[in-house]
């Protein structure tokens, strides 16, 4: 039963690849034509695999849906979770986990530093958009048209003297994030917080959430809080490929 079942999983990657007809199929599993039928016709019947005038076969569309239906089911929180813990457990600062939904990025996750100065971040809020590490990631994701006509509609708040002060200066940076695949706001929104931040990308290479390291001047300046950035970088990576189903999940146990 394995084998079949193995061999009936072997054809999807195969006709991933364009149409192929009764005998590609068999001569690519090695099989007779009579075997090759068999599995093409469950395939069939279950809508993975449809059959074309020709008499070639195809992925089905019932694929395609289940596909979707995976993608908009997963939570990258709890796929991050356990990395971000790893993170914070291994640099001690505060670590947090935001998407961007309806014009605004929302932290979706946060682990706080081990230290006494905490952060007021909180789950749920949405964070300064025109300064946040993590917005910067994710609005630099979006195409150019949209990131274009975002930034014009923006307020830009003064925070600090640090803070970005135009849509000119948002979309400069934005070009620049976009380049380097990693974001900063040093003092930004607040002048003695620093942040590095890296993307979560899914299957498509999309960023479809950002992680950060943050932490208080007066524990780790911001020189040292970037030397920190290929760690957040590799952490950001392991993510996405557990997201994108790219590697076995964390073992949490």
């Amino acid at each position: 039963m394995s084998q079949t079942v193995d061999r009936a999983l072997s054809i999807l990657p195969l006709l991933a690849e364009g149409p192929a007809d009764l005998g590609q199929v068999a001569d690519r599993l090695g099989v007779h034509k009579s075997t090759a039928l068999r599995l093409l016709r469950t395939l069939h019947e279950h809508g993975l695999v449809y059959r074309q005038p020709d008499q070639r076969y195809r992925l089905g569309a019932r694929l395609f849906a289940l596909a979707q239906e995976a993608v908009e089911n997963l939570d990258v929180r709890d796929i991050a979770h356990p990395h971000l813990v790893e993170l914070n457990e291994k640099c001690g600062h505060t670590v947090h986990l935001a998407v961007h939904e309806e014009n605004e990025v929302l932290y979706i996750d946060k682990v706080e530093s081990r230290y006494p100065v905490r952060m007021y971040s909180r789950i749920g809020k949405p964070v300064a958009i025109t300064v946040a590490a993590v917005a910067k990631l994710l609005l630099a994701d979006l195409p150019e048209p949209e990131r274009r006509a975002l930034a014009e509609k923006l307020d830009y708040p003064p925070y600090t003297a640090r803070s970005t002060p135009h849509a000119a200066a948002f979309l400069a940076e934005l070009a620049t994030v976009r380049e380097q695949g990693w974001a900063t706001d040093l003092g930004g929104h607040e002048e003695s917080i620093n942040c590095v931040a890296a993307p979560i990308r899914g299957a498509d290479g999309r960023a479809v959430a950002a992680m950060s390291v943050s932490a208080p001047s007066v524990v780790v300046s911001a020189d040292e809080l970037l030397k920190l950035l290929p760690l957040v970088r590799r952490t950001a990576d392991a993510i996405s490929r557990e997201y994108s189903g790219k590697t076995p999940p964390k073992d949490t146990a």
